[in-house]
């Protein structure tokens, strides 16, 4: 039987991970701030205030926090508060900065505060946290990342439950040279952007939790 190798276990190479963590979100901050102060100017020029998307996740053991993105959206609702859709929302500015992921980017002041990595599973909505199974909980036993074993392997173009698996396989199989392997494998993806969207939504469907009966793929581990 093959040993589960956690986070929780990994000692000194999760100690040197948190490390890392920092040390490459500061340099990159400092380096990518033309393109933040760009990007920002960009959606403070389209969109007006606020320049950043903050909503609460779920991080590390689901403890919440206020995730930081660019703002890619207008407001929910109309002069006339009449709620519009997504589709409707997003503007042209909005698509170019997902396409290649750049409204991501101020995430890394949350993995310099410590609520996040540069690579673990996705942090999602808090609401989803009461809808996982109990294996599927178990994503939250590492701290969410800006890129992540999903992500590399189809993004939104994968059900919930594909992406759940390979959460909890990245949580069982975690160490330094995967999360390098990742990170190397997320400039391909971003470069060619890759599942950016499911077809037919701007993001994704919502999840609304999972069937015990339903089937599960194959977790890839390549």
């Amino acid at each position: 039987m093959e040993r589960r190798i956690t986070a929780q276990q990994s000692g000194w190479p999760l100690l040197i991970k948190v490390i890392l963590d920092r040390l490459v979100a500061a340099f990159l901050l400092v380096v990518l701030s033309p393109v933040l102060l760009i990007v920002a100017c960009l959606v403070w020029f389209h969109l007006g205030r606020p320049i950043f998307y903050r909503q609460t996740r779920p991080g590390r053991t689901a403890k919440p926090f206020t995730i930081v993105k660019f703002r890619t959206m207008k407001r929910a609702a109309s002069p006339q508060e009449e709620l519009i859709s997504d589709a409707d929302r997003i503007t042209p500015l909005g698509r170019f900065l997902r396409s290649f992921s750049l409204d991501e980017l101020p995430e890394l002041w949350n993995v310099l505060r410590g609520d996040m990595s540069l690579v673990g599973p996705r942090p999602l909505l808090v609401q989803y946290v009461n809808r996982y199974t109990q294996e599927q909980a178990r994503r939250h036993e590492v701290l969410p990342g800006i890129t992540g074993w999903a992500q590399v392997n189809g993004r939104n173009d994968l059900t919930w439950g594909r992406k759940f698996e390979l959460d909890v396989w990245y949580v069982d199989h975690w160490s330094l040279t995967l999360d390098l392997k990742i990170l190397f494998r997320t400039v391909a993806s971003v470069a060619r952007r890759q599942g950016i969207s499911l077809e037919g939504h701007v993001t994704t469907t919502e999840f609304m939790g999972s069937s015990p009966q339903s089937p599960t793929n194959q977790v890839v581990t390549k």
